[in-house]
């Protein structure tokens, strides 16, 4: 091998490592604008999920909205958000009241109910419903409280 074909060897060699090198750099960079773009759609996730949250404890407060409806969507949201947040006591109202009124049809199934089954339903809902509602207006006030001390979202 002659000098002049190792020199041009090494040349296409370089090239081709240069130019892997390129490669693997703009990969690189487009995996970090990946992640930037994914936090970024998190944190506006957990932002909007805070909004919705003070919204639906508002409404509750305001008897805007019935007790178990207002602690199911209050319930859904802090698990979305977290869900070892239901676990705190100043939430956990939320989680009894969704666990004690899963059962119980809504929507299209209520209204596939006959009328006695929908009343029985009633009255159960209303009886869990006057049981729980200071605890629940206690949580949606820690709800307020909550997004209150974290106005940039979860810490």
């Amino acid at each position: 091998m002659t000098t002049t074909t190792a020199l041009i060897l090494l040349a296409v060699g370089l090239a081709i490592i240069a130019g892997l090198a390129a490669y693997a750099f703009t990969l690189w960079q487009e995996v970090r604008r990946r992640r930037a773009f994914r936090q970024d759609e998190l944190h506006r996730a957990h932002e909007n999920c805070l909004t919705n949250l003070e919204i639906v404890a508002s409404s509750l407060l305001q008897e805007q909205v019935d007790v178990t409806e207002g602690a199911w969507r209050c319930k859904l949201l802090l698990d979305i958000l977290d869900p070892s947040l239901i676990e705190r006591p100043g939430f956990q109202a939320f989680g009894e009241v969704y666990s004690r009124t899963q059962h119980l049809h809504t929507h299209s199934a209520r209204k596939q109910l006959a009328p006695r089954d929908r009343m029985r339903e009633d009255r159960e809902r209303l009886e869990i419903e006057a049981e729980w509602r200071q605890p629940i207006l206690a949580a949606a006030e820690e709800v307020i409280r909550f997004r209150r001390s974290w106005p940039d979202g979860l810490h």
